[in-house]
């Protein structure tokens, strides 16, 4: 039997919240004795359970329920908490005092912020009654394309406390990125940075920010941060205003009371069919969902500094954040983790005492390689916690972190998606950790693994689904009316069961084991990314006819190839190939850009005319492609088989 790599202490498990939420729950509740216990008993009683998750971890409302769950059998349909009125940024600011809510690091060390929860406060008053004035009422959209900096915390709080709705994507993003998702939900005020600096180079964003307001009319007004100079020239975009003179004397902040599911954020999905799909998060299921993670999953306490390595579009942002309403520190981070030095995250957590560190497996992976010995160079006393997620945690990278970083430490390997905005599987202090998986099922998530019958499996690999509501479902999707887009996204696969798109296990521990996507979708580095986005940008260029886009797995991870079938008399030569990439890259973001670009004379196609990226995954994979009956051109497939170019780095 696998040895744990970690085993909680008796004095790790009597001063965990879980411990204290279970004990609340024993003492109502017979035969609640123990995780395992305490997780059927929540999936089995969810509208006992989720009161007790909002008792517990003290959630701020105006008016209770009427009723915690309404047509709790259907799914989509099931309504939480319905009649109960709140506001997010309320419980995210319940705070006030001069402890310390943000703190702010870069590659450049002279540039730290630090604010209290009483100057958050302060901030989030003027800027609100600045968004008010500019005419933001509940139900519209602010946008931010922002670097991870306090402004963008800000702003969101702000937005929120009026019953605005948020949505962000970071600055490596190019025009037509920023336009598939703003485009689609039209904001009214848009907040940006100057530029940001990343991996020693300064990079603007004003003259992208100029060539998105060309074609979002939408935007009254734009709010510009500086950051990579003080004062920086904005007299090339219309309705343009600094930061500082934007916000007003305000002091007092007038919370907008909302119901449970008022829309609180936009999310994107990765755009695999199309333009990206706008998936509008609720948001009392936001916070009663992070409450739960934070608190019970992380034990986040007031006194902890969290930390996630993480951009402001990626749902991880939205999850850090949320750490507020705990009255925990939060850390900021924005550059590269590797500049100026490949320990630079390591020196930040040492400094500034971080006791709960998130990351991902692609960034334990690399600082393996680079040989990263925090261990050896620094003290973490504070540090208790790392969670990683976006892509399977791999064994190696387990022991990795108890060899090189920190032996009595709990590595929660987590995972869910921007669909849910939190997570299906998490970490838990009361349990061991076990090299690959993941500790434990969320509390309340009633998720299972099923073969393609729907048949429930343990010990083998298979569609992780999830079968019954939970409250951060998404409330809708934007242009949606009827609904399909949400129906088509989860529910087709299993009607009336979630299907999230993972290929997992159920181990004899009750963890899971993440084996990667059972769909088409990229996911190099843990970041999800649809091949319609790259599709879009390399079919624009006259040399190319088509392209095939597939996620290789490699070395721990998944790497991008590009497959081009080129007009005749082209070649697919070294300039053609930069020309690509730098298409990709400024068009999308530096995550969207292939590892390999291999030229191919034919690309298969399903009998409808669709091109058929999973056929042509399972051949690169040496993988059987189980019906080519379906194909029109099944030939084509040979083209891909034993490539070279896929054998080598």
């Amino acid at each position: 039997m696998t040895q744990p790599l970690w085993t909680p202490s008796k004095q790790v498990i009597e001063h965990a919240n879980m411990t204290k939420f279970l004990e609340k729950v024993r003492r109502r509740t017979s035969g609640v004795g123990d995780y395992p216990a305490l997780y059927r008993w929540s999936v089995e009683h969810p509208q006992r359970f989720w009161p007790q998750v909002w008792a517990f971890c003290n959630i701020q409302a105006s008016q209770t329920w009427d009723q915690v769950l309404v047509d709790g059998h259907k799914m989509p349909g099931a309504r939480w908490f319905t009649g109960a009125r709140l506001n997010f940024a309320e419980n995210l600011l319940r705070y006030r005092d001069q402890r310390t809510a943000l703190v702010f690091r870069c590659e450049q060390d002279d540039k730290r912020i630090s604010l209290s929860y009483r100057a958050l406060y302060a901030q989030v008053a003027a800027l609100a009654d600045a968004l008010k004035k500019s005419g933001v009422q509940s139900g519209d959209r602010v946008a931010g394309f922002m670097p991870n900096r306090p402004e963008t915390v800000i702003a969101m709080l702000a937005a929120a406390s009026l019953g605005a709705t948020w949505s962000s994507c970071s600055p490596d993003f190019g025009i037509n990125g920023v336009l598939d998702r703003f485009g689609q939900i039209e904001p009214r005020v848009l907040f940006t940075c100057d530029g940001y600096f990343y991996a020693g180079k300064t990079v603007d964003s004003l003259e992208r920010v100029r060539g998105v307001l060309e074609k979002l009319p939408s935007v009254q007004r734009v709010v510009v941060v500086p950051y990579i100079e003080t004062r920086p020239d904005i007299s090339a975009l219309p309705r343009a205003t600094y930061w500082a003179d934007y916000l007003t004397g305000a002091t007092e902040i007038e919370f907008a009371q909302l119901p449970f599911d008022h829309p609180l954020y936009i999310m994107y999905s990765s755009g695999t069919t199309g333009a990206p799909k706008c998936i509008v998060h609720g948001a009392g299921g936001t916070l009663i969902q992070h409450l739960k993670e934070l608190a019970l999953h992380t034990d986040l306490k007031r006194e902890d500094v969290i930390f996630y390595f993480t951009t402001c579009g990626w749902m991880m942002w939205n999850w850090l954040v949320s750490s507020l309403a705990v009255g925990a520190t939060v850390l900021l981070y924005d550059g590269s983790p590797f500049h100026p030095s490949h320990d630079i995250l390591w020196r930040i957590a040492d400094e500034e005492g971080i006791s709960i560190f998130g990351t991902s497996a692609k960034y334990l992976s690399a600082a393996e390689k680079f040989s990263v010995r925090p261990k050896q160079k620094y003290k973490l006393d504070k540090l208790r916690i790392i969670t990683s997620t976006g892509s399977p945690l791999l064994p190696e990278n387990s022991e990795y972190v108890y060899r090189e970083i920190k032996a009595d430490v709990c590595l929660s390997s987590i995972s869910g998606g921007t669909d849910i905005i939190s997570c299906f599987a998490l970490g838990n202090p009361l349990l061991p950790v076990y090299p690959g998986e993941l500790q434990c099922r969320g509390l309340g998530m009633a998720v299972e693994i099923r073969n393609e019958d729907g048949k429930p499996l343990r010990g083998k690999p298979g569609e992780l689904v999830c079968v019954k509501p939970f409250p951060s479902m998404p409330v809708f999707f934007w242009n949606d009316p009827d609904g399909k887009k949400y129906h088509d996204a989860y529910f087709d696969y299993f009607p009336g069961i979630w299907r999230h798109g993972d290929w997992a296990e159920l181990t004899e521990h009750d963890g899971l084991i993440i084996y990667g996507r059972s769909d088409t979708t990229l996911n190099p580095g843990g970041v999800r990314i649809g091949t319609a986005e790259i599709y879009r940008q390399v079919e624009k260029l006259p040399e190319i006819v088509e392209s095939l886009a597939v996620g290789q797995d490699w070395q721990g991870d998944v790497r991008v190839i590009l497959f081009v079938r080129l007009r005749e008399n082209v070649q697919l030569d070294e300039t053609l190939s930069k020309k690509i990439r730098k298409t990709i890259r400024d068009n999308t973001s530096p995550r969207h850009v292939p590892a390999k670009i291999i030229a191919i004379p034919d690309i298969p196609r399903t009998i409808s005319g669709k091109i058929t990226e999973l056929a042509v995954r399972n051949v690169i994979h040496g993988r059987p492609v189980k019906n080519t009956d379906a194909l029109a051109n099944p030939q084509a497939l040979e083209h891909y088989k034993n490539l070279p170019e896929l054998q080598a780095d």
